[in-house]
């Protein structure tokens, strides 16, 4: 919920009025998102998307919006959208002065650690993480001292402090590739205990965990999606790797939330379920007309406090900016920078 200095001083300072006029000068915007938004809903964020789009070349700003963002920041502002992976590496390439990060607080840490010379905003400081929340640099000491040498491999899904008693992160994407990359037979993973459990489901290495888990992908069941496809035959199940491996088992995928979407895009099933974040099907529905994405679907309650007005105040007033502490940021980078080393290796 934005706070009542913003709602007060934004109409002070943007024509932030519906009008047709602005409804038809962003209507090939719209036509990315009809199939989920309706032309009355849209009438009322094209007077943010005007000042913001606006706003942002002024600023010298580029916008980076994670995959469960909603269709009108996936669509409308995001300059760049992704995965924690993509987004992390894309941060180490944009040429502008302020990063504004669609997404949670550990993303923005991520991306500021990559550009410690650039201003990184994030709209909403208290845009959280579970998993992020649920590890400490203390419980990593905890982990290290019950098994010796053993190196870890903390998620992105992590604070800078985490990152940076870690020994190379991971995403969903290439979370068994680095497993498999790191020296010794049994290796830490943080804090995700189910995609640690998915990847010792395909390791030959010996993985041990912490006990978080995702308050999106944790709520799937087995059972929900074998009841499910017992009423519809037909949909295809795409389960991101955070879900319980059972889940995982019943489904007819399993990837990050990029790899999702290639694989809806590739295939083009008649039906899917798209066991992940609810803004993920959202933002590829209209790109594929003839894909009927099944319900249920789970909401990221922290992805859902970054908002357009919130955007735009975080351009206008540079609230809030993101800063890591020197030390830390040095010892996180080399976390991350190991970590998309070996993704550019692999590409070779």
């Amino acid at each position: 919920m934005l706070d009542t200095r913003i709602q007060e001083a934004l109409p002070a300072l943007y024509d932030l009025t519906p009008s047709v006029e602005k409804t038809r000068a962003t209507w090939e915007i719209y036509k990315t998102m009809a199939r989920v938004l309706s032309p009355a809903d849209w009438a009322l964020h094209a007077p943010y998307v005007i000042a913001i789009n606006r706003l942002k070349r002024e600023r010298n700003a580029v916008i980076l919006a994670h995959n469960y963002m909603t269709p009108e920041i996936y669509h409308g502002v995001a300059d760049f959208v992704g995965d924690s992976l993509a987004l992390a590496i894309r941060a180490t390439e944009v040429e502008q002065d302020i990063i504004v990060q669609c997404g949670v607080h550990f993303m923005a840490e991520t991306a500021k650690i990559l550009n410690p010379a650039k201003t990184v905003l994030i709209p909403d400081a208290s845009a959280g993480c579970s998993l992020a929340e649920s590890i400490t640099p203390e419980g990593i000491a905890r982990m290290r001292a019950e098994y010796p040498g053993a190196p870890v491999v903390s998620y992105v899904n992590t604070t800078a402090e985490v990152k940076a008693t870690s020994d190379i992160c991971c995403t969903s994407a290439n979370a068994l590739q680095v497993v498999d990359a790191v020296k010794g037979d049994t290796v830490i993973m943080t804090p995700d205990r189910f995609l640690a459990q998915n990847v010792a489901n395909r390791t030959k290495k010996r993985v041990v965990w912490w006990d978080g888990a995702c308050v999106v992908h944790e709520l799937y069941t087995a059972d929900d999606l074998r009841a499910y496809r017992e009423l519809n035959p037909e949909v295809k199940i795409v389960a991101h790797p955070e879900c319980r491996p059972d889940v995982v088992a019943e489904a007819d995928y399993t990837g990050s939330t990029s790899g999702i979407v290639n694989w809806v895009r590739r295939n083009r099933p008649k039906q899917a379920m798209l066991v992940t974040e609810c803004s993920m099907a959202s933002n590829i529905a209209d790109e594929l007309p003839e894909v009927t994405f099944a319900k249920p679907c789970n909401m990221c309650p922290y992805m859902k406090k970054i908002t357009l007005e919130k955007i735009l105040w975080a351009l206008h007033s540079g609230e809030v900016e993101v800063t890591v502490a020197p030390g830390i940021a040095d010892r996180a980078r080399r976390a991350i920078t190991r970590m998309i080393d070996l993704g550019r290796e692999a590409e070779r």
